[in-house]
């Protein structure tokens, strides 16, 4: 059976953070965390060792795959600081043209450092992430 490697853990976001080597990357996840927080309405929660998740989904493939992941999330890592926001939303890709300086991967969103970017689209990219999830994939409880 498949195991999922990125759960929600009870490790200190602030202390992962400190962690980091980057005083300018240590800023900017700071920063980070006040705009996710701000926008999405969630704490700032662990995923695994490395990853800063907001809310949470759960998704059921049609393979019968399924598990629980954040709505958005983010990593500073050591090269580029990895963004993550629900991949398969055409609006996404509207949203990164407008972005500012970053490279993309399948459901990753790569920047240096958030001077290279345009505050007000991350916003969007957020807001856009968290209703396309919750729409693709609607809590069982509502």
């Amino acid at each position: 059976m498949y195991e999922l490697k990125t759960t929600e853990t009870d490790a200190s976001v602030i202390e992962f953070i400190e962690s980091v080597d980057h005083p300018k990357k240590r800023e900017d996840a700071y920063q980070l965390v006040d705009i996710f927080t701000e926008v999405s309405g969630y704490e700032a929660k662990m995923w695994g060792p490395s990853i800063i998740g907001f809310g949470k989904y759960h998704y059921k493939y049609q393979t019968g795959h399924e598990g629980d992941a954040p709505l958005v999330s983010f990593s500073p890592r050591k090269a580029k600081i990895s963004l993550y926001f629900a991949p398969g939303d055409p609006e996404r890709e509207q949203l990164l043209q407008q972005f500012g300086k970053h490279t993309t991967g399948k459901a990753c969103v790569y920047i240096n450092k958030l001077a290279d970017i345009d505050i007000d689209v991350l916003k969007a990219l957020i807001q856009q992430s968290i209703a396309f999830l919750q729409k693709t994939y609607p809590s069982e409880e509502a």
